[in-house]
C-alpha cells in the first residue's frame, strides 16, 4: 500500500486535491482512500489531507504517519510543521515553490521535486493572485514524478470534480506536469 500525506492551509485546496488525485488513480484500476484531518478549520491554517493506494481493499482506518510520498502546498509549512515526520525518505517531497530543492536544507537528503503551483494558479486565474489556488497544479507535479498515475487521468478526474473552473484546473495540472524540477 502507498501512502500520500498532503500539507497546506486552509482554503488553498488540499483536501480537494487528495479527493481528485483518488479520482484519477481509481481511474486506472486502483483501490484509493482519501480523507483529511484539520486542526483549527478556518482560512490559513495548517490542514493535511491523506491518500492511500492499492491493489487490494483498503482497510485501515487511521491517519498517514509514514507517508511513502509528501505534497506540500505551502513550503511556508516547511519552517513550522514537521512535514517529514515518519517519512519514508525513498519517496518524493513535492513543493510548491519557485526556488529549487536547495532552498530547503531541511529536505537535504531527500528526493524533493518543486514546481512554482502559484505562479501556474495565478496564470490561470485560479483564486487569487495573493491566495493562488494551487491544488490541482500540484497533481500534474505528483504525477510527473511519481509515476503513479497518469496526467491524462488526473486532467480527467479534475474535469470530472473540480468545484469550479474545471478547464483553467486541468491546463494548470499540465503547466506543473511540464515544469516539475526534480
Amino acid at each position: 500500500m502507498l501512502e500520500i500525506r498532503f500539507h497546506g492551509r486552509g482554503g488553498q485546496g488540499a483536501v480537494v486535491a487528495s479527493k481528485i488525485l483518488a479520482g484519477a488513480v481509481f481511474m486506472e484500476g486502483k483501490y484509493v482512500q482519501a480523507f483529511p484531518q484539520f486542526g483549527v478549520e478556518r482560512r490559513g491554517a495548517p490542514v493535511q489531507a491523506f491518500l492511500r493506494v492499492d491493489d487490494r481493499k483498503i482497510l485501515v482506518r487511521n491517519a498517514v504517519y509514514s507517508p511513502d510520498h509528501l505534497i506540500v502546498l505551502d513550503p511556508g509549512l516547511i519552517q513550522q510543521v514537521d512535514v517529514t515526520s515518519g517519512f519514508k525518505r525513498e519517496g518524493w517531497v513535492i513543493v510548491n515553490t519557485a526556488h529549487g530543492a536547495e532552498a530547503f536544507p531541511q529536505l537535504a537528503g531527500l528526493r524533493v521535486a518543486t514546481v512554482d503551483a502559484s505562479k501556474i494558479a495565478v496564470k490561470n486565474r485560479l483564486g487569487a493572485a495573493s491566495s493562488p489556488i494551487v491544488n490541482t497544479a500540484i497533481l500534474g507535479a505528483f504525477a510527473r514524478v511519481t509515476g503513479l498515475v497518469s496526467i491524462e487521468s488526473v486532467k480527467k478526474a479534475i474535469l470530472d470534480d473540480a468545484p469550479i473552473r474545471p478547464e483553467a484546473n486541468a491546463q494548470a495540472a499540465q503547466e506543473a506536469f511540464d515544469q516539475t524540477v526534480a
